[in-house]
């Protein structure tokens, strides 16, 4: 796979998936914008990784849940050379039992899971659509396909997201745009390490491969999506799960 001479959005790039996410499509070949929320020293580090590998490195502090935010960031990687991949990975999590759930928890989750990436997507279309190319992966989650206890906010952004991938996918295929999206299951990351211990284990337990899952083999896959060897696969999700929802 090569990258050489594109150029990627990735939002919530500064840890865990999103770093890995900027991280391989550098070494590949890709310039590198990705988006982060307040964390500026694991931004800069990002960065300065991406760098590393040969590849220049833009770093853009701002909310997903803007519209300015997201032509920012569109701005950016004209800057760079053009808008060739967008990867929507930022998001965040709000667990509650659904009774006890506050508007406040279920909405800031659909905003920044789901509204966000609806946002930067509509960003990146209309330059992608003059070029007649790009591609697109959608963080999706199994929890949006199976659903999870205490994760009706959460579950509901990412299935969201996954009929968002396959109507978007729909409308721009013959202009030569392709829509996926990746669907991680159990993943070690600062998100899930923040989950109760019991939670995780039952979690762990859930896996047919019998280990959680890491940054990387999220990455592996998102690469292979927004890459040439995948270009006449869209609409599809493509779950990164150990087999846990199969």
């Amino acid at each position: 796979m090569d990258l050489t001479g594109k150029t990627a959005i990735v939002t919530g790039g500064s840890r865990g998936i999103g770093r890995a996410i900027c991280l391989e499509l550098a070494r590949l070949g890709a310039n590198i914008v990705f988006s982060y929320a307040g964390n500026a020293a694991a931004a800069e580090e990002t960065a300065k990784l991406v760098e590393q590998t040969g590849v220049a490195a833009r770093a853009i502090q701002g909310d997903v849940t803007s519209a300015d935010a997201a032509k920012e960031l569109v701005e950016a990687a004209r800057e760079l050379g053009g808008v060739d991949i967008l990867v929507n990975n930022a998001g965040i999590t709000r667990d509650k039992l659904a009774a006890r759930m506050s508007e406040d928890d279920f909405d800031a989750v659909i905003a920044t899971n789901l509204k966000g990436a609806f946002l930067m997507t509509k960003a990146v279309l209309r330059p992608m659509m003059r070029a007649k190319s790009g591609a697109i992966v959608n963080m999706a989650s199994v929890v949006g396909i199976m659903g999870n206890a205490g994760q009706a906010n959460y579950a509901a952004s990412k299935a969201g997201l996954i009929g968002m991938t396959k109507s978007i996918a729909r409308e721009v295929a013959s202009i030569g745009i392709r829509v996926n999206a990746v669907a991680p299951g159990y993943i070690e990351t600062d998100m899930t390490a923040a989950m109760p211990e019991a939670a995780q284990q039952a979690m762990c337990s859930a896996i047919p491969a019998a280990r959680p899952g890491k940054p990387e083999d999220v990455a592996h896959a998102v690469a292979f999506l927004v890459s040439d060897e995948a270009a006449y696969i869209t609409g599809q999700v493509i779950a990164v799960d150990g087999g846990m929802a199969m």
